[in-house]
């Protein structure tokens, strides 16, 4: 008999090792493959293991990089990072159940999601990082903040989206793969 406990775990680790793996071999490719990467993992983690890997992963995985030196610079950013991936799972498991792909009716609906929870997760980015936290980071001079702030506006929601379109496409093959191997 399998220990669902064991199983989650498991499931729960080999992704946060993939996430973790993904940012450390893609880092010289830029913020648009590496962000895009990391967004589709923490969906494909949401939708194959649940909202409880989803968001173990999403808050583990800043901390985990920035420990491992491929993450922000500077940890006052970290804990922002985690909660924006937290919003984008939470809102990414309302459409969960659409992701099968049933219907256009279900495409769509998990589309739209996909973009809410992209445009959510760069709000909130876009305001705790630029708008409040980097103002309050010592020593910083305006060109650092104004990089830091470029990579936390717009480009986030093309990853994001970019994670979102990956997710629509792969999930739903890699479930049936999961699903025949069982």
């Amino acid at each position: 008999m399998k220990d669902k406990r064991v199983i989650y775990i498991t499931q729960t680790a080999v992704m946060l090792a993939l996430l973790i793996g993904t940012q450390y071999f893609t880092r010289s490719f830029g913020q648009f493959v590496t962000g895009s990467l990391v967004n589709f993992i923490l969906l494909a983690s949401t939708f194959l293991i649940g909202i409880r890997g989803g968001l173990a992963v999403a808050v583990l995985s800043p901390f985990l990089a920035f420990l491992a030196g491929i993450g922000p610079a500077f940890i006052q950013i970290t804990p922002l990072m985690a909660a924006g991936n937290t919003v984008l799972v939470i809102i990414a498991q309302l459409v969960r159940k659409n992701m099968a792909g049933k219907s256009i009716k279900d495409v769509v609906s998990a589309a739209a999601g996909l973009i809410a929870a992209g445009a959510a997760k760069t709000g909130f980015l876009w305001l705790g990082i630029t708008v409040i936290v980097l103002p309050l980071i010592p020593g910083l001079n305006e060109r650092q903040i104004a990089v830091i702030s470029a990579a936390f506006s717009w480009p986030q929601l093309v990853t994001a989206l970019i994670g979102g379109a990956l997710a629509m496409l792969i999930v739903p093959v890699l479930k049936k793969a999961i699903t025949k191997s069982e």
